[in-house]
Parts: C-alpha cells; sequence; structure tokens
C-alpha cells in the first residue's frame, strides 16, 4: 500500500465533467465502442494530470467513466431498468428484477485505466447499499421483485463487497463508501418522516460494514454527505450537526470517513473526540460551492481547529463534497484546480509547521 505523507490532499471522488465528457457518456453518443475507449483513456489521462499538477497527493478518475455515481450498479449487476424521473426528467435506474451478478470488476477496470497515467495513490468509491435503496426502489415498479426496500438493499451487499475486493486486488489505496443516506439523520426533518430514525441509521451501518467487514489490505473509508453540493443540484440543504449519529459512526468498520465542515451548519467539531481513536478524519476544508474559492489561510485555520481535537496523523485534508453535483450542472473545471491547488499549499504549509 503506498505511504502517504502527514497532512495528505485528495478529492472525494467526482469531478466536474467538460461537454465532450458528458457527450461521450450519454445515451445518445455515436461513437464506436473502440472510439469510445479511445477518448475515454485521454479523459482520464487529462483528470489525472490535473490532480498531479494541483499537487494532490491521492487522485481518482473523477469517476467520469460513469454515467452515474450511484447508477453504476447497474454496470455491476442485472435487473435494473433505466428510466426517467417523473419529477424532473432526470436518469432513474429503478430495480425492476432479482438482483444478480453482471460485470464484477466495472469499478476495477476504472482503476485500470488511471493507473496507465499516474503512479500516484487512488481512491476508488461505490455507492452504500441503503442509498441504494433510497434512490432506486419504487413501490410500485420494484415489489414485485422485491417487496420491501431492505429486502433490495441486502442483496446489494454481496455485489458491492466482491467490487471492493477486487479493487483491493487491484492495488487501489482507499476504497471510500459513499453514504450520503446514513448523513441524512442529522436533519431534524428528515428524522421526523421516520418511525424510527435511529433503526433506519443502524440498518445503513449494518450494511455498510457487511460491504466491507474482515477485507484488509486496503484502506476503507465511508464519505457521509450533507449534501454539500446541493446548490449546484438545485436539491435542499440538509441541516444539523454530527450529533445524532454519532453513535452510528462509531459502529462503523471503516478506518476513515470523511466529514463536511466548511459550512456553519455542521456544528462544531468537538465531535471528534466521540469518534473512536483509530478513524481518521477527511477533514472537509474546502467548499464545493461554485464560485466560492477557499484561500489557503482559509483552510489552515479549519484544519488548525479540527486539531484541538485530533493528532496531526488523523487528518486528511479534502473538499466537503465531490465536484460533480449531476449531469445538468455547470461547474468549472478551472475553479476546481484553483481549489485544489489552495488545498495542497494550505497541506504544505500545516506539514511544515507539525511534520
Amino acid at each position: 500500500m503506498n505511504a502517504l505523507p502527514l497532512f495528505p490532499a485528495s478529492v472525494i471522488g467526482s469531478m466536474p465533467r467538460p461537454s465532450f465528457v458528458k457527450d461521450l457518456i450519454s445515451e445518445n453518443s455515436s461513437h464506436s465502442p473502440d472510439q469510445y475507449q479511445r477518448l475515454m483513456e485521454t479523459a482520464v489521462g487529462y483528470v489525472a494530470a490535473l490532480q498531479e499538477a494541483a499537487g494532490l497527493d491521492v487522485v481518482s478518475d473523477g469517476e467520469w467513466q460513469r454515467k452515474s455515481y450511484i447508477g453504476v450498479i447497474a454496470e455491476l449487476a442485472h435487473g435494473f431498468q433505466l428510466s426517467r424521473n417523473p419529477a424532473d426528467g432526470r436518469p432513474w435506474t429503478i430495480i425492476v428484477d432479482r438482483i444478480a451478478p453482471k460485470q464484477p470488476g466495472f469499478i476495477a477496470r476504472e482503476v485500470a485505466c488511471l493507473r496507465q497515467f499516474t503512479g500516484r495513490p487512488i481512491k476508488a468509491t461505490l455507492p452504500a447499499p441503503a442509498l441504494l435503496g433510497e434512490r432506486m426502489w419504487d413501490a410500485e415498479k420494484s415489489s414485485a421483485a422485491y417487496p420491501t426496500r431492505e429486502d433490495f438493499v441486502r442483496d446489494c451487499v454481496p455485489i458491492l463487497r466482491r467490487e471492493v475486493e477486487l479493487l483491493r486486488d487491484a492495488g487501489v489505496t482507499i476504497v471510500q463508501v459513499d453514504d450520503p443516506h446514513l448523513c441524512l439523520f442529522v436533519d431534524p426533518d428528515v428524522r421526523a418522516q421516520y418511525e424510527d430514525p435511529d433503526r433506519a441509521a443502524d440498518f445503513a451501518v449494518d450494511m455498510d460494514n457487511q460491504v466491507v467487514d474482515g477485507i484488509d489490505g486496503v484502506k476503507l473509508a465511508v464519505h457521509l454527505c450533507r449534501r454539500a453540493g446541493a446548490r449546484a443540484r438545485g436539491e435542499s440543504v440538509h441541516r444539523g450537526d454530527y450529533e445524532p449519529i454519532l453513535r452510528q459512526l462509531g459502529r462503523l468498520k471503516v478506518g476513515h470517513i470523511t466529514m463536511e465542515f466548511t459550512t456553519p451548519g455542521a456544528g462544531d467539531m468537538a465531535v471528534f473526540e466521540k469518534l473512536p481513536e483509530h478513524v481518521e478524519v477527511g477533514l472537509g476544508c474546502v467548499s464545493c460551492q461554485p464560485g466560492q474559492i477557499d484561500s489557503v489561510e482559509a483552510i489552515v485555520h479549519r484544519v488548525e481547529a479540527a486539531l484541538e481535537y485530533l493528532a496531526p496523523e488523523r487528518i486528511t485534508l479534502n473538499p466537503d463534497c465531490g465536484f460533480a453535483p449531476g449531469s445538468a450542472a455547470d461547474v468549472s473545471l478551472d475553479e476546481v484546480y484553483l481549489k485544489l491547488k489552495n488545498e495542497v499549499e494550505a497541506a504544505h504549509r500545516l506539514r511544515a509547521r507539525f511534520g
């Protein structure tokens, strides 16, 4: 496993997609398989070069090879139908049949493509099982295959677990389970929608743990998303500090948890004292909101605030969330490059002070 420096700098996972990449992965693309492969490899090489030029210690492929960051499950397994969400017209992948393995190693092949262009440590991401249940199970269209949402979620676990094993075997440094669903339970309004919100949050953690428990040889992480990119997505921003889910976070069988802290609504960093001592924190210290570029000093200040509760070796620098907030959002790749350069410079200053 690649060794990382103190205060390693990384992205959460996704990077903004230029228009040509959106066209490339579009269902209306006219490219032949060979053309697609050549153009996509060139694109992945570009996003890797951008991250290396910014100075990141850990890179990703920007999730550019996926039509959707959660829709990737339909590449891994049969049983899904691509539809349109009647609420907003966006693509909507729904489970309509019993799930079965389709292309094990799809995400590992994303990594193999990226590995051609970088020797730096690589992060790979996959969606959490409960998140898939929240987004892809529909009472009307899915119940013939899965009478309950939980039934579907449980069947996703072996598909995702196999992918984690293949990513480990591919030499990935960090495998990150993206679980914005779990983090919704910080919001009192969301909790009020559940008869037993703690039971629902516990179920999400149980499923995450079944995906990763006992897998060694790779750093395992969970990304908690408070919808930091909600403004760019046109979605609601969720409020509430992390206190309501601290018990669940303590049960996660991972060594790394990413948490957003660029907005006041995230609460007090004193919650770090209540996390298990073996857990590293991927500190969301860089805003991913369009038009907002944090200064190096602002980023350093946020990390210094976290250092009141965490040892330096437990902190990783990263943006609050991914930088590709959906296919409809227009996010500047050049702006993101400047954000990442400032993140890296902040890491250098912190290493000089605490290393």
